[in-house]
């Protein structure tokens, strides 16, 4: 079985499989994505007619089964340029989904998605660092 094989590759590879995790979860069991997320299900019987939340739902759960798939994938290979890559726009994400929960545009559910992604971006930055400067000093 093949291994990340630095330590932002194990950053990558973590949060891959937690967001690859994730997206299977919201496809399997939606409610459930609902409720981590600190929102009450609502059964489908009391849906609005129109009430698009579980494709939606199912459209992002895809996209994180996707994007855990790259980043898995990135780690074993130890594509570095990608790792650099994602720390900004996970950043990004992490700023939006603050920013749309303190505005008050979306709920605090939310704010958890921004602190993962702030969190894992920080960690992949700091691993990424450490491993060019252990690099530099060799």
């Amino acid at each position: 079985m093949r291994l990340p094989r630095s330590l932002s590759g194990w950053t990558m590879a973590v949060f891959g499989v937690l967001a690859a995790a994730l997206g299977v979860v919201g496809l399997v069991a939606p409610d459930v994505m609902i409720s981590l997320m600190g929102f009450e299900p609502i059964p489908s019987a009391r849906r609005a007619e129109g009430d698009h939340t579980l494709v939606f739902l199912m459209a992002s759960s895809m996209a994180a089964l996707n994007m855990g798939v790259y980043y898995v994938l990135a780690a074993l290979a130890d594509w570095r340029a990608f790792f650099r890559w994602t720390v900004p726009f996970r950043l990004l994400t992490c700023a939006v989904f603050t920013t749309a929960v303190l505005s008050g545009r979306a709920a605090e559910g939310f704010l958890g998605v921004g602190i993962w992604e702030g969190v894992g971006a920080v960690v992949t930055g700091a691993a990424l660092r450490y491993e060019n400067r252990r690099a530099a000093r060799a």
